[in-house]
Order: C-alpha cells, then structure tokens, then sequence
C-alpha cells in the first residue's frame, strides 16, 4: 500500500491506495481519535456490496456504525438528500466528534462530504470511493456539494477529508460502463499535466478495461499525486487548481441540458475534452494531430466523441450558469501541447459554439 499526502498544514491527510487498503480503516479512525457513533454514508448500489464489510471494520475500533442510503445516481444529488443525511445523524445521536465515512462513488461522496460540512458546521469524513472517477478525482481536494436543475455543483463547500482510502479491489464490481466513465478522468489528468500518463493509458488499454490490477495502480496512484500536487497549491481553485476543469466547462453545460441523465460525468467530460481539443485547435494552439490523438485515446476507451442531437444553445446557456463563470465571462481550459494547459477567458460565443458543433458529428460508421 502506498500513501500520498495532500499538504495543507495543519489540514494535510493521507491517501492510501492499494489492494486491501480497506483493512486500514480501523486504525484511521484510531488515528482519528473517533468516538462513538461512525456515519456510512453509501447508495443503493454500493451498499449491498460494502457496507457490511466497512460496518465491521468500524466496530472493530469499537465504534457503533450507522449505515445511511440514498437512492444512487447523479439525478439524486440534490439539497434533498443533505436534509435526509443530516436529519439521521440527528436521529442517530452523532455529535462533533462523530466521523461520516463516504462509501461510493463520486455522488456520495461529494453529498456525504457536503452532508458533514454541514452537520453542526462541520464534522470530520473519510473517503471509500468505489468507483474510478472517485479515486482518481471526486474524493480528494475537499469539494463537496449538490447539483441544481440549473447547474452542476452549484451549491456546496470546501471540506476537506480527514483521509482518503482507496481499495483496488473494490473496482472488482464496478460496471463496465462506470470504468471506462472514470477514465476519462485520468486522461485528462494526462492532457493536462502529464504526457507520459497520456502515453501510458495508449498502450496499456486492454490491461486496464479487464481490470488488471497491475495495470491500474500506476495511473490511479499517478492521478492521485496529480490532483494532491494541484490542490495542495490551489486549494480553493483560485489559479492553477482550474487546470483540472479541462473537459469540464463543456462537460457540465451538457450535463446540465441532458437532466443528468444521459451521460455518465465521465463521458460528459470525455465530451467536453473533444469540445476543448476543437477549440484550442481553432485558437491556433495545437494541431490536427493533438485533436486526433486525444480522439482516438477517448475513443479506444469506448468513451463518446460525439452527440449528434446536442442542444447547442441551451448547452451554451447551461454553460453561461456554470459556477466557473464569472460575472457572465467564461474561462476555458485549453491545451497547448500535450501534457500542458491554458487558461483563456477571451473566447468568443462564436468560437465556443463552434467547439460545441464539432460534437454534433455522427459518429463514423453512423
């Protein structure tokens, strides 16, 4: 098992990835000086597969776990939840010395973290993230919150965990789908910041899509020293910490304008990236041999390229909503080289519809 440090001073916590990295949470919360009740925050999917297991691990420490549930999906990533979540750790006697344990995906771990910076202004989480845009993303750097009708994340707070478990083999039962949506995340992690991690998720694919162990921890454990370098010099995304929002300006708007339903986050983001290749291609920064590479990456992940029944304006609008904007002016991350991003906040409406359209394609073969 291999621990990373997320550096915030006196806020700084670990993540420990490996295979059984689980068994490591009773002594965390030990470490923790946990007392009393532990909150598992899960959803109907992830539940019955862990929640026994993490429930005997915490009593193990000798702690009492509370199991709570939400119905899974991005759709139920809304303020109601964070009412049911809060008005259980009430029920359940939970205090400020009281520890919720988010185990999921990215929905529940960013409304259990929102859900504990909440409960009493604020009570310590640890993150069991199952899914791989969890690992590798969701559940580090302290952003917590809830979706909204008119847009992606827009209601939350910073919170950052007290630590970060992530068990490979929890990926065991993962749905084919759900894999290849998180790894849309670590090749944007490549995409913006290293090459070789790009270069490495082109030749190892049919290792990763089986599931090979051997073959993912470099790239989890890659993406997670990633976003623990960003967030430890950007925590409230002030600069650079905006690097990681590649793919996601785009991304978000067509969450937004599909109900979030139709895309799973990852493959909005893959879509996203495809927007933001088009458009630094159009801004003269890369070439058609960047955008084709990137395409091709994204798609041997069997990751979408292309909507041919997106709203371009509505996504527009949905986009001008997003909390990234500021004061109605859009700032878009765009690659200059693979391995390496801009930001640019002069992009034209003409250029970002443009970016858009080249997703309206039908697909090859279509």
């Amino acid at each position: 098992m291999k621990t990373l440090t997320v550096a915030l001073g006196d806020r700084s916590y670990p993540i420990r990835v490996g295979a059984g990295a689980l068994d490591a949470l009773p002594e965390a919360l030990s470490r923790l000086e946990a007392k009393g009740s532990v909150a598992v925050c899960t959803d109907s999917n992830v539940g019955p597969l862990y929640a026994q297991r993490v429930n005997e691990l915490i009593a193990d420490a000798g702690l009492r776990p509370v199991t709570c549930v939400m119905h899974a999906g991005e759709a139920n990533k809304r303020l109601a939840r964070i009412d049911e979540f809060c008005g259980q750790f009430l029920a359940e006697g939970l205090d400020r010395s009281s520890i919720v344990v988010a185990l999921g995906g990215g929905v529940v771990g960013d409304v259990a973290g929102f859900a504990a910076a909440c409960y009493m202004r604020g009570v310590r989480f640890v993150q069991i993230p199952t899914t791989i845009v969890a690992q590798v993303d969701s559940s580090v750097g302290g952003k917590t919150g809830v979706n909204h009708p008119l847009g992606k994340n827009t209601i939350g707070a910073f919170h950052q965990p007290s630590e970060v478990i992530i068990d490979l083999t929890l990926l065991d039962t993962l749905p084919d789908r759900e894999l290849k949506a998180g790894l849309a995340e670590v090749i944007k992690h490549g995409v913006i910041a290293d090459e070789a991690l790009f270069a490495y998720m082109e030749t190892h694919r049919d290792a990763i899509l089986s599931k090979d162990l051997e073959a993912l921890i470099y790239p989890i454990e890659r993406s997670c020293e990633i976003k623990a370098e960003v967030v430890a010099a950007d925590e409230r995304e002030q600069g650079l910490r905006a690097n990681l929002n590649y793919g996601h300006t785009f991304g978000h708007g067509i969450e937004a304008v599909s109900d979030y339903t139709r895309f799973l986050h990852g493959e909005a983001v893959a879509l996203g990236m495809h927007a933001a290749g088009a458009l630094a291609q159009e801004l003269g920064l890369v070439d058609t041999a960047f955008v084709e590479r990137q395409q091709a990456c994204i798609e041997a992940y069997g990751l979408p390229t292309s909507w041919s029944e997106l709203p371009v304006d509505a996504t527009l609008e949905a986009m001008r909503r997003d909390k990234k904007a500021r004061a109605g002016t859009l700032k878009f991350i765009v690659a200059d080289r693979m391995g390496h991003v801009t930001h640019r906040t002069d992009i034209t409406e003409e250029q970002a519809r443009a970016a858009l359209s080249a997703l309206c394609r039908e697909p090859a073969g279509a």
